[in-house]
């Protein structure tokens, strides 16, 4: 052996000893660690390249073959009708093609974008500007929601995740359009909102309070009902964090941090499903970038370990014969795991960035990500034998490249084991489990991974999805899984550079040009960072800097004291009256100092204290007040901020708008509606209406004004501006629908409750009692509605054809709840909201009515709350363009939607949202349930209303019938009664509203000829009635 060579070998050795020695800062995840160093079969895809085809793939309208294409393209969108709408398919085979979801679309181009498609021209399409119409903004949620038309509240991830696609779209595409940095602004505006109204606030400083389910960010209410989502406070801090650097608006970094401290405070784990990976990201950023100290250790700890919400977590060890450590799902380790793709890439996307700021966990990553990237090729068809895959055979025919991956995978199934499969098929959505959504988020894996001349060493690029971040140079992590070291190449292109390496904190290259070897010592991690041959280096704090740019953010070869960081000084009050005092607190925090001293100063006025807060009280003379602090530590280490405050004489307060009422919510085309505000003003100032439209004319002036209708239909905003004529004004809207109501249709379902569950409409849906109790109606007579006491009772209606109408739907009952805080309590439900409708109370106290239509679900909330133990009538409709919702006869919230309703198999429940889950059942009275197979007009509601418990059937029987005929009939009606047990004594005639219109007495008469000469064309109702004029039956006719 020759000297040199020993002398190399030698300082190789040295190399690696000090590197081994760095290494030793790396933090194991247990569960990492169970996972193996090299999987077994391996058979890495190039993920970049699925990414690439499937895009290709899925948004060509040419395609054919069975099930295909999976998009169209709509001429005018929802929210935006100027612009073209993106309908893609959420499965193969999907039930609902003129469905699209968020959560599908939008994930589908961020990755197409970071595979390097063209989203913006490829098929002669702007795809980016077609996703907008996700934002709903016709609606008035303002924020990106599954559907074009949906309403936020009623699942955090589906309501949250959309906008955290937004924002990456917003950044890969900067030059977006005006109306995207509007969007950017307003839904950070609606998360900082939020997160205030969840406890966030700086006086004094308190944290969010985030155990929901979702939140309503219409009402900025929240709902606890349910299995509640935690995790939400990791993207709400990733959302808040990345606007802050975005538009430098310190109150958006108020939100994020408000958030991430709920999610640091947590002592168990929150994960769910997809957002916990996001607010470790944005944790590890803050913590390198602004200082904050949050327990990342623990967060990624979270990420891996089984949760207790719904035993989420990553999968460890083998299914069958093929390793899938890595994978993300349900984790429960009994033999029953169900894994998902959609997690485990979305997790992907934000661990692996996160290891540029906090780099003690490179190695864990590194080696995940391996496991990872090798078992996600086996949700797709042809990786796994077709006997153990639900949607080979349609793959085979249709996707030769096998870019369409199944949704799931199941530990066993079949007593095989793994067995791609997925939920569609079993709940009816879709003929394949074939997941267009689920495949969505490949191209962030295609962005980030990438091969190497090693086999089973990947580079990842640590920049492919750290969205918002600073400038930045190339930077990679890779994992070593053999027992000796291996040398990678990496192309570092043209020019002269130096590789920095983070973990031993060298730069081990110097003036490199094309590839450069990269050596990775035995089950180790390397992080490089390709930086300018000889650039200028620099310590700031933690971070490295080359040239001005970050290369490392936990630097140690430059030891350093942390100083104070402000976190907010903020004001009781920033207009204060001569001589008045206000309160002033200043916020600050310091990680390695635990003494912290405050100066405080003024221009003018008296500081009273010398702590964390202050008085200030004002001077005697009016102007403009700055107040500053200055926080330092032991290590002499400062931090400062200021305030302004404006003295004033008198504080004058803005108008206070008690309410804007219509006579009318409701009017026709070219109708005219009277408009009432009522405002008062605490000074006492003269006030000044301003009223506005978007469309139709104003007439009147003042607190009280006509507004006359367009003639074309549609949801319209008045706006009034009440001025003080002092500088202040308040203002408010009221939106009308103007509608013309032309449908006509039947009574399908009348349940009177006098005595039983019989349906007295004719059409016999006849209804069983499943523990319901028969009670006293609100006019007190006995045994004439039900009781329901929250359990397990309810009543049960056998499904049929006729109650599966789709073109229009009115519901219409007469209701005593008793509320409750905690959950949905429903009062109806075919299908529920997810076969087809279901009418509810909310844990809030508003009614809900939900929608499944071909177009999607929508849900829509009445703005009142209503009370509990109170007599309410309530109706619902749909006509297939309109929701509405009526209390009291009146007309109360109405949205738009849009198709035909979904047909189920499932009965009608009255008192119960499924047949099998009584968690939701309610409890109260209920009576004169009315269905209806098109909507009402609200005139007809209202008479509903007016005749209040108008149900006077008593003893109905199925023993003995009456039958009418012609049916349908012009000029006379034949009654025949003979096989009636009952004596006959009147007959009375009724529209479907209940009016009665004619009554004959038909004593001792067993046939009739009835005159009904004197109807109008339509539907009615004919009821038998006895001596004691009690109906004992009721048949449905038509006048033709």
């Amino acid at each position: 052996m020759g000297k040199s060579f020993k002398i190399i070998l030698l300082l190789f050795c040295l190399f690696l000893a000090k590197w081994m020695a760095a290494q030793n800062g790396q933090i194991n995840i247990p569960r990492i660690t169970s996972m193996p160093d090299q999987p077994s079969p391996y058979n890495m895809r190039d993920w970049k390249r699925v990414a690439m085809k499937y895009d290709s793939f899925i948004y060509d309208k040419n395609k054919s073959g069975q099930y295909l294409p999976l998009v169209s393209y709509t001429s005018n969108g929802i929210n935006y009708p100027n612009q073209k709408q993106i309908r893609l398919h959420t499965y193969v085979g999907t039930k609902s093609p003129q469905n699209s979801e968020g959560i599908n679309v939008l994930p589908s181009l961020v990755g197409a974008a970071l595979s390097g498609q063209d989203i913006r021209n490829m098929y002669g399409l702007d795809r980016l500007v077609m996703a907008q119409d996700f934002f709903n903004k016709a609606n008035g949620e303002n924020l990106y929601l599954n559907n074009s038309s949906s309403g936020s509240g009623g699942d955090w991830w589906y309501d949250v995740m959309p906008n955290v696609y937004f924002y990456q779209l917003y950044d890969l595409f900067p030059e977006f359009n005006a109306e995207a940095n509007d969007q950017f602004t307003t839904i950070a505006d609606k998360f900082l909102t939020a997160t205030q109204k969840m406890g966030g606030s700086a006086t004094p400083w308190s944290q969010a309070s985030m155990n929901y389910r979702a939140w309503n960010f219409k009402t900025m209410e929240g709902n606890a009902n349910g299995v509640k989502e935690p995790e939400a406070a990791g993207t709400f801090g990733w959302l808040l964090y990345h606007a802050y650097k975005k538009t430098n608006q310190p109150e958006y970094l108020k939100g994020a941090e408000w958030s991430l401290e709920f999610l640091n405070s947590l002592n168990t784990n929150p994960s769910y499903e997809l957002q916990l990976p996001y607010g470790v990201l944005a944790a590890a950023k803050m913590n390198a970038e602004i200082g904050t100290d949050y327990n990342v250790e623990k967060m990624v700890n979270w990420c891996f370990n089984r949760g207790p919400l719904r035993g989420w977590g990553t999968i460890v060890g083998k299914w069958g014969s093929m390793d899938v450590s890595g994978l993300v799902g349900e984790a429960n380790d009994g033999g029953n795991d169900y894994a998902f793709l959609m997690n485990g890439m979305q997790q992907a996307a934000a661990l692996v960035p996160m290891v540029r700021y906090d780099k003690k966990f490179a190695k864990a990553i590194g080696k995940w990500m391996v496991n990872l990237s090798n078992a996600s090729r086996l949700f797709y068809p042809g990786f796994l034998p077709s006997a153990q895959q639900d949607g080979a055979v349609w793959s085979q025919s249709n996707d030769p490249d096998a870019v369409i991956a199944h949704e799931a995978m199941k530990q066993k199934l079949q007593n095989l084991s793994p067995f791609a499969t997925g939920d569609a098929l079993g709940g009816g959505w879709a003929s394949t489990n074939l997941a267009i959504y689920g495949s969505s988020s490949v191209g962030y894996l295609g962005a980030i991974v990438k091969k190497t001349n090693v086999d089973k060493i990947l580079e990842l690029n640590l920049n492919a999805t750290d969205f918002f971040s600073d400038a930045s140079y190339p930077s990679y992590l890779y994992y070593n899984s053999y027992d000796t070291p291996k040398a990678v190449l990496l192309d570092v292109g043209n020019g002269q550079h130096d590789i920095y390496e983070s973990i031993s904190e060298k730069i081990i290259s110097q003036n490199k040009t094309g590839q450069v070897s990269i050596i990775i010592p035995a089950k180790e991690a390397v992080m490089v960072v390709v930086t300018p041959t000889g650039g200028e280096i620099r310590y700031d704090k933690n971070k490295m800097l080359v040239n001005g740019v970050v290369v490392d953010f936990n630097q140690t070869q430059m030891p350093y004291t942390s100083a104070p960081r402000i976190k907010a000084l903020e004001s009781q009050n920033y207009l204060v009256e001569k001589g008045k005092t206000t309160r002033v607190y200043c916020t600050a925090v310091d990680v390695d100092s635990d003494t912290l001293q405050y100066f405080w100063n003024s221009d003018s006025g008296t500081i009273n204290g010398e702590k964390e807060d202050i008085i200030w009280t004002a001077p005697n003379t009016t102007g403009t007040t700055e107040i500053k602090v200055i926080v330092k530590d032991s290590d002499g280490n400062i931090d400062s901020m200021k305030v302004t405050i404006d003295v004033v004489d008198i504080i004058n307060i803005a108008p206070n708008i008690i309410s804007l009422t219509a006579n009318s919510r409701h009017i026709n085309t070219n109708g005219t509606v009277s408009l009432f505000c009522d405002a008062v003003d605490e000074n006492g100032d003269s006030l000044s209406y301003i009223w506005s439209s978007d469309q139709g004319t104003i007439s009147g002036s003042g607190s009280s004004i006509q507004w006359l209708a367009p003639n074309m239909e549609g949801i319209y905003s008045i706006k009034v501006t009440v001025d003080d004529g002092k500088g202040l004004t308040n203002n408010r809207q009221i939106l009308l629908l103007v509608k013309n109501f032309d449908d006509e249709g039947q009574l399908i379902a009348w349940y009177p409750c006098n005595g039983n569950a019989f349906d007295k409409s004719g059409n016999d849906h006849h209804g069983t009692a499943k523990g319901a109790i028969l009670t006293a109606d609100f006019d007190g007579k006995p045994v004439s509605s039900y009781y329901f006491n929250g359990g397990s009772q309810h009543i049960e209606v056998k499904n049929t054809p006729a109650l599966n109408f789709q073109d229009g739907i009115t519901l219409s009952l007469w209701c005593k709840p008793i509320l409750t805080a905690d959950k949905e309590t429903f009062l109806l439900s075919h299908g529920s909201w997810q076969s087809r409708w279901k009418l509810s109370f909310t844990p809030s106290g508003n009614l809900r009515w939900t929608i499944n239509t071909i177009a999607g679900i929508v849900d829509l909330d009445t703005d009142i709350v209503l009370k509990t133990d109170s007599v309410y009538h309530l109706s619902a409709s749909y006509d297939g363009r309109t929701m509405m919702l009526f209390v009291n006869g009146k007309l109360n919230t109405f949205k738009i939607q849009t198709g035909k309703i979904r047909t189920t198999t499932l009965p009608l429940l009255i008192g119960q949202m499924l047949p099998t889950d009584a968690n939701y059942n309610f409890k109260g009275i209920m009576d004169e349930i009315k269905i209806y197979d098109y909507a009402l007009n609200p005139g007809e509601i209202e008479k509903l209303f007016e005749q209040g418990i108008i149900s006077n059937v008593q003893n109905i029987t199925l023993a003995g019938s009456i039958s009418i005929y012609p049916n349908p009939a012009d000029q006379s009606l034949f009654f025949d009664g003979t096989r009636m047990k009952d004596e006959v004594a009147f007959i009375r005639i009724s529209n479907l509203m209940g009016v009665q219109l004619k009554e004959i007495e038909v004593k001792g008469k067993l046939k009739s000829s009835i005159d009904i000469s004197g109807l109008s064309a339509g539907n009615y109702i004919l009821y038998v009635k006895n001596l004691l004029k009690e109906t004992i039956q009721s048949i449905q006719f038509i006048k033709s």
